[in-house]
């Protein structure tokens, strides 16, 4: 079975994991709410109705995870032939809109009952039902979650967060109607207000999580430090530098590396290494490699040999310069050449200046070529 195939059948079967743990949140989200709003309404009670209309909204939130799993999963096309895996990042962003709008809307509606109250009237059997919907949410939210972890997909980890707030949303409802029903005390609406400040703050918090996904955020260090040691690893590789992610959706990274090789190698010799890398890489991390360059090194040459050791001391003496690599010294031409990763403390045009001037003092006989990275990966 090819590497393609692979990648498809997981698809697929990540698909199907999203897909069936989402329509178990519908059915039962729908099933509490209904129950919810008939207690609510019988008992005069604010916050059993907000925790109704709240269960349709996780209801209508586990739709949109279909929608988007579907999208999501659809081939690239000529328009988008890297396939439409980040939809699932706008449909986790709907999600945690919608946590927010809930969050809100409750707050809104406690002050409400703040101003004008109406004391509920609740019965032995609303209380059950109540304690039985917190059971029912905390079960649910723990294994929404846990599926979301397990297939990678932020819009069921949302869910998942979502019905255990939930769940302490109900929690807190319970004890108010137990406290009612012993002191004749209403104390619903403070606790809506409390309650939609945790719902506001989870929905805040999601939607800040998958805005950093949208944008993209440093690369996972475990995956690349694997990616580098799976490259190291190969014949005459010296290192891998430059290692860049991106990101196309849950489970689906392409990237690119630098590598540093002799400056003996042939062209096929190249061709054979660099379509192992390829193999390997996606073998062990499922990650894409689809592009890598070169670097040279130079070989039994003592000269480039010390002048690399003294320009890498002089270049790394700055706190701001993080790494050293692909230098080559060319003796007849006199030419050097070498990359230097920066930090995001200093500009790099700043950085460049300050080692050309102090690599030309040293080295005045040689044309200089100091390309500046950025500090992409750990």
């Amino acid at each position: 079975m090819s590497d393609q195939t692979n990648e498809t059948v997981t698809t697929q079967s990540r698909d199907k994991v999203i897909i069936r743990t989402s329509v178990i949140g519908i059915l039962t989200n729908v099933l509490l709410a209904a129950f919810k709003a008939a207690v609510g309404i019988l008992s005069h009670s604010i916050a059993v109705t907000l925790d109704a209309v709240n269960n349709l909204s996780d209801a209508l939130s586990s739709i949109i995870t279909i929608v988007g799993t579907k999208l999501a999963g659809r081939l690239p096309d000529k328009k988008h032939p890297l396939g439409y895996g980040r939809i699932e990042y706008l449909s986790a962003m709907i999600v945690s809109g919608l946590v927010l709008y809930a969050g809100i809307t409750s707050g809104v509606e406690s002050v409400k009952k703040i101003l004008h109250p109406e004391l509920p009237d609740y019965s032995t059997v609303s209380l059950v039902i109540i304690a039985v919907a917190v059971a029912a949410k905390v079960i649910l939210g723990r294994y929404v979650k846990a599926q979301g972890k397990k297939v990678n997909s932020g819009s069921l980890v949302a869910s998942g967060s979502d019905a255990l707030n939930d769940a302490i949303l109900s929690a807190s409802v319970l004890a108010c109607a137990l406290i009612f029903k012993l002191t004749g005390l209403s104390l619903e609406a403070w606790v809506g207000i409390v309650i939609a400040v945790f719902i506001i703050k989870a929905g805040i918090e999601m939607m800040i999580e998958t805005l950093n996904d949208i944008l993209g955020t440093r690369a996972d260090a475990e995956t690349t430090g694997q990616i580098r040691e799976i490259i190291k690893g190969m014949p005459n590789v010296r290192g891998a530098y430059d290692l860049v992610l991106h990101n196309y959706g849950p489970n689906k990274n392409l990237a690119s590396v630098h590598v540093e090789l002799p400056d003996t190698m042939t062209v096929e010799e190249l061709d054979r290494l660099t379509r192992r890398m390829e193999s390997e890489v996606f073998r062990k991390t499922g990650v894409i490699l689809t592009g890598v360059g070169v670097y040279s090194y130079n070989t039994g040459n003592d000269e480039a040999a010390r002048t690399q050791e003294a320009v890498r001391s002089l270049v790394l003496s700055h706190d701001w310069a993080l790494q050293m690599h692909g230098f080559y010294l060319d003796t007849a031409e006199k030419t050097m050449r070498f990359d230097v990763v920066l930090s995001f403390d200093i500009r790099p045009k700043e950085a460049l200046a300050i080692l050309n001037e102090e690599v030309r003092k040293a080295y005045p006989d040689y044309r200089l070529q100091i390309i500046a990275d950025v500090d992409l990966a750990d």
